[in-house]
């Protein structure tokens, strides 16, 4: 018989994680799932039963926890680290990969959790706090083996797989929970944006399995990560494809009101000559890039007034049946639709509210007008208009809700803007709202030195999160730009570009 093989078989365990512990500690893989670890004997796992629970962690102390209280039942063995010192944290998480047990962050809630475990074995790594059951180990990777191997009696290495997906922003910064939740068998993704569709091997992962219970840790998951995460569970896809309806697409627009020649392009020809038209507008894009140019129709639902009508507001609403012919012929075309507010002296959710029915589409978003929102007094073409940024938002609130309660894909929201005043305290804009896509269009006209200064000028200081928009005025810009010009000289790349 070989030296190798009288070998006491806790020794080789021993001798094995220290091996491990030189290594590199833990081996992740290099795709984003990990794979499920080992356990110990005696160790209940608890299989989750909600389909979505957030860990609303803003430390990895808490992640940690959060993981541990979720997936484990009980544990007659632990580990806790100090909260401060990487070489600890490094050698207690590969111990509790190998004894496939929790792995807690030292804290005042730590106690609680490994009475709850019913932990009876703990071993501690660092200056951590006293516990029952402690046992402190030096962080060298020989005496780490050696305490591993010593609870050699109890543990046990049949691996586990647990029908529950864990999703953490940084797989480094939540090390020990992303260990907790492998040791119970649990997969985990790592999403640094909090959103799924935006990391295409996640977003499969997760539509091939759209029952499995989702743990997320830390509170960005907090704000939206429900209805991206319905998305790609339920593959609801924008009507050309993809997730989200910016970045990745260019939107060339016509815009204007059917059968008014004076408020754009889009009034100048009937509906099947409309769709043609904007056909060919795209493609000239086309053939000057190689990205993904969407054909849109910006349809002006609610028109501004010089008089003040029956409701005394200073705009005339359009019905839905009159909108509905068009809308419906861009559904069938592929053309994607943005429905425009020119409110007068009412404001802009009561108008949005006119058109839930058409809002309530997958092809359609919605625009907004200040240059024609007027306060009390105020008429059209004697002052801009302005709206407060507080009314925006609500508007958006009340979008993005619309879009997740109806299971839509994400919208464009658009807000129209030529001078700084049209939008009061613009820095407030709320832009987090994962059922949306805010688009700044600005829209002056004029000669090109002048319009080049606009966009500087409303890009300086904007609030993070927004997409830009470009617009082309057939008739009222000296020298309009072609479909070359606008792609190679605005920058960045207009997300929007339209033409009036």
């Amino acid at each position: 018989m070989s030296v190798s093989a009288r070998l006491n078989p806790l020794m080789v365990i021993g001798c094995a994680v220290a091996v491990a512990l030189v290594a590199g500690v833990v081996a992740y893989a290099d795709d984003d799932a990990l794979q499920p670890g080992t356990s110990a004997a005696g160790t209940r796992i608890h299989t989750p039963t909600r389909s979505l629970d957030i860990v609303r962690s803003a430390t990895p102390a808490a992640s940690a926890l959060g993981v541990s209280r979720r997936l484990y039942d009980a544990s007659p063995i632990a580990v806790v680290t100090a909260a401060h010192d990487p070489k600890a944290q490094r050698t207690a998480i590969a111990s509790a990969t190998r004894l496939g047990v929790p792995v807690l962050i030292d804290g005042p809630a730590v106690p609680a959790e490994l009475k709850r475990l019913g932990a009876r074995r703990v071993l501690t790594f660092g200056k951590t706090r006293k516990v029952p059951g402690g046992q402190p180990v030096p962080v060298d990777a020989a005496s780490a083996g050696k305490a591993v191997a010593k609870l050699g009696g109890v543990a046990t290495r049949s691996a586990r797989h647990l029908d529950a997906i864990v999703v953490t922003r940084s797989r480094t910064a939540n090390a020990a929970a992303v260990a907790t939740a492998r040791n119970a068998g649990a997969d985990v993704f790592q999403l640094r944006t909090a959103d799924p569709r935006r990391t295409r091997t996640v977003a499969k992962a997760l539509a091939a399995r759209p029952d499995t219970p989702v743990i997320a840790l830390g509170t960005p998951f907090t704000h939206g990560f429900a209805y991206s995460l319905a998305v790609v569970r339920r593959h609801i896809v924008q009507p050309t494809g993809g997730y989200l309806a910016l970045p990745g697409k260019h939107y060339t627009a016509m815009y204007g009101h059917p059968g008014a020649p004076s408020l754009g392009v889009l009034g100048e020809q009937g509906v099947k000559a409309s769709v043609k038209r904007v056909e060919r507008l795209a493609r000239k894009y086309r053939r000057v890039s190689k990205a993904e140019f969407v054909p849109t129709f910006e349809i002006i639902a609610t028109v501004a007034s010089g008089s003040a009508g029956k409701d005394k507001n200073y705009s005339q609403e359009v019905s839905i049946k009159t909108l509905t012919p068009l809308v419906n012929a861009a559904r069938k075309a592929g053309v994607y639709v943005i429905l425009d507010l020119q409110p007068g002296r009412t404001d802009f959710l009561t108008q949005a509210k006119r058109y839930r029915s058409l809002l309530e589409r997958p092809n359609v978003g919605l625009a907004l007008d200040p240059e024609w929102r007027l306060k009390k007094k105020q008429k059209h073409l004697r002052q801009i208009g302005s709206v407060k940024v507080a009314e925006i938002n609500r508007v958006s609130h009340w979008l993005a809700r619309l879009t997740r309660e109806k299971a839509l894909p994400q919208k464009l929201f658009v807000l129209h803007q030529f001078s700084l005043s049209m939008i009061k305290h613009r820095g407030r804009l709320e832009t987090r709202h994962p059922e949306l896509a805010t688009v700044i269009h600005v829209d002056g006209s004029g000669p090109q030195g002048a319009k080049r200064g606009t966009w500087k000028a409303l890009r300086r200081n904007a609030p993070d999160g927004v997409y830009w928009g470009w617009k082309n005025f057939v008739d009222e810009d000296p020298h309009m730009l072609t479909a070359e010009d606008t792609w190679t000289r605005v920058r960045p790349h207009p997300s929007l570009i339209s033409y009036q």
